[in-house]
């Protein structure tokens, strides 16, 4: 057997594999490296400032600072709208992914209303910056956020945030005048601008509060902060402070305010003072009222319930929305408008017997004094609201004349130029009854409209700009709340006049006549037969009234009225409208009680109350503090 001797290793040819796997390796290695060279090259150098943007971005936010809101005073410096600081517990949607699981843990440490998390959810919806914090719990006391603090590193995207919110110190009693602010919803932002409430969270929402919101809100401020990976500002890079709002100076003065609702007490009723002068409101009074506070932050669903269900109406402004048959407190007019046109004179006489009857007419429109006034001149009807006069001076004065009159009274038109919400009241015309209600206007209907009944319809606000325009002799002011507007800084600004109220101007064709009238009310409160004589009893001053009752529920022909025998809701109401003094005007105003009965015994004691407090009372407190 022959054998072969073979090499069991061959060197030459493992240094061949050696070297091509070392040049193979080596390339590859060269490639990956020039690869990340390349790479490194192009996000350092070329690409630079693009990902130096997106790196100042999570490091830097930009952050909104909403301003504060301006401030409301009355007129001696009482304020009426204050902010006060409260502690909110806050979500940012970005850094939170389950926002249920979040509010669940949060829901573990304090106590949350279902109401509250709905309206969250709500806000969350309709939120168009992930990035901006939205309130789930406001009003947090210190143990709610000491236990929120506590779990602050389980709490990713949670933040506990000091605000300044709005605030009334004298609670329902200035409710109807400023109205409320309350947080912003999906209807706020469709007229908001969106830059400007950038991390505002309130906006009004009524009265005063809503009517000079742009003066009120300010302007909002910015700033760049730095911030760590756990969204903590670290320092701030850059700021624009905002600028606060303006502060709003009334008119109103609180202690009257706060006289007229403890005269109307529990009634349901309304009151508005004016100074002629001025067409400042001094009161404005609507009772029952709510608790503006408990709106700003949100009001849950059952104290909303309970207002919004109450037969008493709170949330209702009966003073300037409030529409009632005015009664007799438009006799004066009627009366002035009769001398105007010439379809009245001073002299002319009547004997009333209790009832006036249109020929060819079987309806009987009888007076509020069934046995009748005998004989009745022009003043006599306004001093004891004789109803039997003013049948026959409607019947000729026709409804033309007596609805342009009133127009110039400021009837018809919210006369205001600082509220939106006044409702315009109805002031019957041909016109109007022909449009609404499809028929011709009938002497009947001439009847009513001259003692107050019938289509006519005003607001106590109507009633008391047309009582001061009385007082002033025939010149109309436009009632307004806003006397003045001040900057933060304590500057005086000029008052935005944003509403034009259309009343045609008026000059008494002969002033003795406007002289004739007012003599008439003075009457009313001083004479021996006015009907509102034991209001005006041993007056320091003189006052001119006129007072008023409106039906509510229609009477058939040949009942008598019987209050007792009536439900309250659907007696008579009880109104007046007077100013004082008469020779230098400094107060007019309109009382209504609703289902009060008699405007002499009901409304006038009223209305001398707080002639008192405004004449002799705030007179008193000046002259002492004058003496001090």
């Amino acid at each position: 057997m022959r054998f072969e001797h073979r090499r069991l290793k061959d060197e030459n040819n493992e240094k061949r594999i050696f070297a091509l796997r070392s040049i193979v390796a080596s390339f590859f290695i060269l490639s990956l490296t020039s690869a990340l060279l390349f790479r490194l090259y192009q996000l350092q150098v070329v690409d630079y400032q693009h990902y130096r943007t997106l790196s100042d971005k999570n490091r830097m936010q930009l952050q909104s600072m909403p301003p504060n809101r301006g401030l409301i005073f009355d007129r001696n410096g009482q304020i009426l709208a204050d902010n006060q600081p409260i502690f909110s517990v806050s979500i940012i949607p970005e850094y939170v992914s389950d926002i249920d699981d979040m509010i669940a843990k949060l829901s573990a440490l304090i106590d949350i209303p279902e109401s509250q998390v709905e309206r969250f959810k709500k806000r969350l919806k309709r939120s168009r910056r992930p990035y901006q914090p939205i309130p789930l719990k406001s009003k947090l006391n210190d143990q709610e956020i000491a236990m929120i603090e506590v779990r602050r590193h389980e709490l990713k995207g949670v933040e506990v945030q000091a605000e300044l919110a709005r605030y009334y110190p004298l609670g329902a009693l200035t409710s109807h005048s400023l109205g409320y602010v309350g947080r912003i919803n999906e209807k706020d932002l469709t007229r908001l601008d969106e830059q400007n409430y950038s991390g505002t969270n309130y906006i009004g929402k009524l009265g005063l509060e809503r009517f000079y919101e742009d003066e009120l809100h300010g302007t909002v401020g910015f700033q760049t902060v730095e911030t760590n990976a756990s969204n903590r500002v670290l320092r701030v890079l850059d700021k624009i402070n905002p600028v606060p709002g303006h502060n709003l100076i009334l008119y109103l003065d609180a202690n009257l305010q706060q006289k007229a609702e403890e005269l109307l007490g529990d009634r349901r009723g309304a009151i508005v003072a004016i100074d002629p002068q001025t067409g400042g409101l001094l009161a404005v009074a609507s009772t029952p009222s709510f608790d503006p506070n408990a709106f700003v932050t949100g009001i849950d669903y059952k104290s909303y319930g309970e207002l919004r269900d109450s037969l008493d109406l709170p949330l209702f402004n009966r003073a300037l929305r409030g529409q009632y048959p005015p009664g007799s407190t438009i006799k004066p007019i009627i009366a002035l408008a009769g001398l105007e046109t010439k379809s009245a004179t001073t002299h002319f006489t009547i004997w009333d017997n209790g009832w006036y009857q249109l020929e060819n007419d079987e309806r009987i429109y009888r007076d509020w004094k069934r046995q009748g006034h005998g004989r009745v001149n022009l003043n006599d009807a306004i001093v004891e609201s004789c109803d039997t006069y003013f049948y026959g001076l409607g019947f000729k004065m026709g409804i033309d004349n007596m609805s342009k009159y009133l127009s110039y009274f400021g009837f018809g038109v919210n006369p205001a130029l600082d509220i939106s919400e006044a409702r315009d009241g109805i002031l019957p015309s041909r016109e109007w009854k022909r449009a609404v209600k499809g028929r011709a206007w009938y002497p009947g209907d001439s009847l009513n409209f001259a003692i107050g009944q019938g289509y006519f319809l005003t607001t106590p606000l109507q009633l008391a700009s047309a009582t001061a325009m009385l007082a002033n002799r025939g010149h109309w002011v436009a009632p307004r709340f806003v006397s003045s507007m001040q900057s933060s800084n304590g500057d005086l600004l000029p008052n935005p006049m944003k509403r034009d109220v259309n009343v045609e101007p008026y000059t008494p064709r002969k002033q003795e006549n406007m002289d004739f009238i007012i003599n008439s009310m003075v009457e009313v409160m001083h004479g021996a037969r006015g009907t509102a004589r034991s209001s005006g009893r041993n007056a320091e001053y003189k006052m001119a009234g006129k007072t008023g009752t409106a039906q509510v529920v229609g009477i058939k022909q040949g009942e008598k009225y019987d209050a007792d025998a009536l439900k309250e809701r659907h007696r008579d109401h009880a109104l007046f409208v007077g100013f004082a003094p008469v020779n230098d005007p400094k107060i007019a105003l309109a009382v209504i009680v609703e289902n009060g009965g008699g405007g002499g015994s009901t409304a006038a004691p009223i209305a001398r109350a707080l002639f008192d407090e405004w004449i002799l009372v705030k007179d008193n407190s000046k002259l002492q503090e004058a003496g001090k």
